[in-house]
C-alpha cells in the first residue's frame, strides 16, 4: 500500500519465495459486516468469482456493499508462494496479486453486475500498478470459476474496453484466466479482513477512470 516502488515486471517461478506448508495466522470464522462464514460452507447455489482491483482494502469493501454478496475476503492469489505472508506479497518476490473472493448469489447479482462494479471501480489499464501503489501485486485480475463467468468476462472486457477507446483511455491489461489456472486463494491476516470496516477513515487507493461499463446495468 501506500505508493509502494517495488517490481514492475513479475517474478519468475524459480525465484519466487518458497513460502510454507500451511497458514502462519489464524483465519477469522465471519465477516464482520455482513456475518457470514468467510470460508463457508454458504447457502446452496452460491457462486464464487476472484477479483483483484489493486489494494486490497477497497476492493473488499467496494464488493461487500453490492446486494446479493454472500461473503467476502481478501488474500493473495495468481502467483507462486503456498501461504505466504503480506510482508512477502508486498515485496513481489511471490508473484500473487491482492485478490478479493466474492461468493455470492448470482439470482440476486448477476455475473454480468458483478463485473460491471468490478471494471468501474478501478482502472484497468494501468498494467502492475493501480495509482500511486505500485508492483505487480497491484495488478488488475479476474479468476473465474465456471464456464459462464468466463463468458460474462470476456464479453464484458470487450464492451468496456470500447467504451474506455472512446475515452482515449488505453487497453484493458486485466489478466483473466480459470482460478484452477491462477493457483490458491490464500486468505490473508486477520487485520486485513474487512479492513474498512475495522478502519472506517483508513486507505483505500480505489478509483475508477469514470467511464461506465454498457453490461449489467439492470443488475445492480
Amino acid at each position: 500500500m501506500f505508493g509502494s516502488l517495488l517490481r514492475t515486471s513479475m517474478v519468475d517461478p524459480e525465484r519466487a519465495l518458497r513460502g510454507r506448508d500451511g497458514y502462519a495466522y489464524p483465519i477469522p470464522a465471519s465477516h464482520t459486516v455482513l456475518g457470514t462464514p468467510l470460508q463457508g460452507p454458504w447457502p446452496a447455489g452460491t457462486a464464487q468469482l476472484y477479483v483483484a482491483m489493486g489494494c486490497f482494502w477497497g476492493a473488499e469493501r467496494a464488493m461487500w456493499q453490492l446486494p446479493g454478496v454472500v461473503t467476502t475476503a481478501v488474500g493473495y492469489q495468481g502467483g507462486y508462494t503456498p501461504y505466504p505472508s503480506y510482508e512477502e506479497t508486498c515485496t513481489g518476490m511471490t508473484g500473487h496479486t491482492e485478490a478479493v473472493m466474492v461468493a455470492y448469489d448470482p439470482q440476486v447479482l448477476t455475473h454480468e453486475a458483478l463485473l460491471r462494479a468490478f471494471w468501474t471501480s478501478h482502472d484497468p489499464t494501468q498494467g502492475y500498478r493501480q495509482g500511486n501503489d505500485r508492483g505487480t501485486q497491484y495488478r488488475s485480475a479476474v479468476y473465474v470459476t465456471t464456464p459462464e463467468q468466463e463468458a460474462a468476462t470476456v464479453a464484458s472486457r470487450e464492451a468496456y474496453s470500447a467504451e474506455l477507446a472512446k475515452a482515449g483511455l488505453g487497453p484493458i491489461t486485466t489478466e483473466v484466466r480459470p482460478a484452477s489456472e491462477a493457483g490458491p486463494f490464500y486468505y490473508a491476516e486477520a487485520y486485513h479482513q474487512q479492513y474498512l470496516d475495522k478502519n472506517p477513515n483508513g486507505y483505500c487507493g480505489l478509483g475508477g477512470t469514470g467511464v461506465d461499463c454498457p453490461v449489467g446495468l439492470t443488475g445492480v
